[in-house]
């Protein structure tokens, strides 16, 4: 049972025993982030974002997930995880539970956000309007009703853009 009364600061950078509490926790950090490296070499690709290792005691791997979904499809693995995993890094693993905690979903979907965002920088300017393409709007604008008139005017105007930006409250 852990001892919840209050500590002072002081006590968590003595060092008891050889080691003072931080470093324990430190060194307890840096394995459950290697288990977790090895747990994402052995699970499939599609499971790597939705997926980590939140805790392993007394002989048992927590793994938390985004949804029941993700839940499902990493219990099928399961057998062939724990298998694995015993003959890699953890031959004292007796089993694997499984959690579901939603604030990985919102962490993945940000992620996906930013190398989408990433992505998008990298490859530079997005897609040209040409010239032909313009004049092509500009004859249906004519024909069009007034909104779509517009619309479509103002999309004319991107033709050959690349570096101003456009004036899109015409």
């Amino acid at each position: 049972m852990r001892d919840s009364r209050p500590q002072s600061i002081e006590s968590f950078f003595e060092a008891a025993e050889g080691q003072s509490m931080l470093q324990s926790i430190q060194q307890r950090a840096i394995a459950l982030n290697k288990l977790n490296r090895a747990v994402q070499g052995v699970i499939p690709a599609q499971l790597h974002p939705w997926c980590r290792v939140a805790n392993f005691r007394q002989g048992i791997l927590v793994l938390e997930t985004a949804n029941a979904s993700w839940m499902m499809r990493l219990r099928y693995e399961q057998s062939s995880l724990l298998s694995a995993l015993r003959a890699q890094i953890l031959p004292s693993l007796t089993s694997i539970d499984i959690r579901i905690n939603p604030t990985l979903a919102a962490k993945a979907q940000e992620n996906a956000q930013e190398s989408s965002n990433r992505q998008q920088k990298e490859q530079g300017p997005g897609r040209q309007l040409s010239e032909q393409s313009a004049e092509i709007l500009r004859g249906v604008a004519s024909r069009s009703p007034e909104k779509l008139k517009k619309t479509l005017e103002r999309l004319a105007l991107l033709a050959g853009e690349s570096t101003r930006s456009a004036s899109r409250d015409k």
